[in-house]
């Protein structure tokens, strides 16, 4: 969902670095081949990570929701050189989709992909994180932040995706919407946590960037 008339943002788009062949080409695969599409970062947003990661220069990045690569391959732009990106999704049918696109990228060596689920696997990722991006199951949003909030590195960013749910946090909240309840109470979190500072950019479905003091 776009927040933006459509003449600003495809202008913002038309204005933005263009879209890299081989997340077109995964970009295009996605669309013909996997249930959710919409699922996908896609161009603009993509670019939006990049550039994040890439003004980090992470060493480690954890990415929480890998879908089909796409935004794992933007955030692995910006890795340091010798940086790791730890990537995990619970659906193993996408699994050899992300592998073909990973091993065609050139960091092949610097992606460890992980099936399962993440509540499990993060507190078995023995690394601390530069960078992290949480784009997976919004009711799970607030026990992912207790996970990683310890192993953030000094200054480490968070992004998370969807936080304005195509509009519903400014709805009112039907009782049965767990996952908009969840991502209420989530962005009230990083807005008053003290060891936080956050800022929550309207960019496609909201993407909120924090930073941990």
């Amino acid at each position: 969902m776009n927040f933006l008339p459509d003449l600003i943002d495809d202008y913002a788009v038309k204005h933005s670095q263009n879209e890299p062949e081989l997340l077109k080409e995964l970009n295009r695969e996605t669309w013909q081949k996997v249930l959710n599409p919409r699922m996908l970062s896609g161009a603009f947003q993509g670019r939006v990570l990049s550039m994040i990661s890439k003004l980090i220069k992470p060493k480690s990045i954890l990415e929480i929701g890998t879908y089909t690569g796409y935004s794992a391959l933007c955030l692995a732009e910006g890795l340091s050189e010798d940086g790791v990106l730890h990537t995990i999704d619970k659906n193993e049918e996408l699994e050899e989709l992300q592998f073909k696109y990973f091993q065609k990228s050139g960091f092949q060596n610097q992606i460890k992909q992980y099936i399962g689920n993440a509540i499990e696997i993060i507190p078995s990722i023995n690394s601390t994180f530069d960078l992290v991006f949480i784009d997976a199951d919004k009711s799970n949003y607030l026990n992912y932040f207790e996970l990683i909030v310890d192993k953030m590195n000094k200054g480490g960013v968070i992004l998370s995706d969807n936080v304005l749910w195509s509009g519903k946090v400014v709805e009112p909240l039907n009782p049965k919407d767990i996952d908009t309840k969840i991502l209420l109470e989530y962005n009230k979190l990083l807005k008053e946590d003290t060891r936080l500072e956050t800022v929550l950019l309207p960019i496609r479905d909201g993407l909120t960037i924090t930073r941990v003091k």
